[in-house]
């Protein structure tokens, strides 16, 4: 199994890093994990900012040859692991502009013509791994899950990716948010996964 991990935040002192760091000690420990890749946007100077004219046309941006090396990381990955914090209920926008960049149609879909398109992502699986300040139930009882409806929904079910896992780690700015227990259990999820 091949691992990419995309990691969205700005500092290297976060939380989030911390996490980043569990997630490669783990699946390098993993011997079903054969090699790992990370892509670190903030650190990368990924430009979120869609851009659409003359010369960059929208239906064309399954082809667009800025972004042929994440595609081909894309299509690489048995297993995509995103890392990032939760802000405003949501993914930061870095993260989502990576996602409008990359699951185009064409590249991540293709329309068929009936109500859903025909995912071309099939067979990978998903891990989102996030934090945040707020309790952990919070998306959940205040924003109806709206943000994994939106990654699983809305997103990776659309391409075809079927398998999604959801780690969302609440009160993480809280000296009693467990950090340490938090960590540990990402750890030993990534040491012992499978496909």
């Amino acid at each position: 199994m091949k691992a990419l991990i995309i990691y969205t935040h700005p500092n290297h002192q976060s939380l989030s890093y911390a996490f980043l760091q569990e997630v490669i000690q783990g699946a390098q420990e993993n011997t079903t994990i054969e090699e790992v890749k990370v892509l670190d946007l903030y650190e990368e100077g990924f430009n979120p900012t869609l851009v659409f004219n003359k010369q960059k046309r929208r239906r064309d941006m399954h082809r667009d040859p800025d972004f042929a090396r994440y595609r081909e990381q894309l299509m690489w990955a048995d297993k995509i692991i995103f890392v990032y914090p939760i802000w405003w209920g949501r993914p930061p926008a870095m993260l989502m502009g990576y996602i409008d960049q990359m699951f185009a149609s064409g590249f991540a879909y293709k329309e068929t013509g009936k109500m859903l398109p025909e995912g071309l992502l099939k067979g990978k699986s998903v891990v989102c791994i996030s934090v945040m300040k707020g309790p952990t139930h919070y998306p959940l009882l205040w924003l109806n899950n709206s943000h994994k409806v939106l990654m699983r929904k809305a997103l990776f079910n659309y391409v075809g990716i079927k398998k999604v896992k959801f780690f969302e780690f609440g009160n993480m700015e809280s000296p009693k948010g467990k950090h340490k227990e938090k960590l540990n259990k990402i750890h030993r999820y990534f040491k012992t996964v499978a496909q």
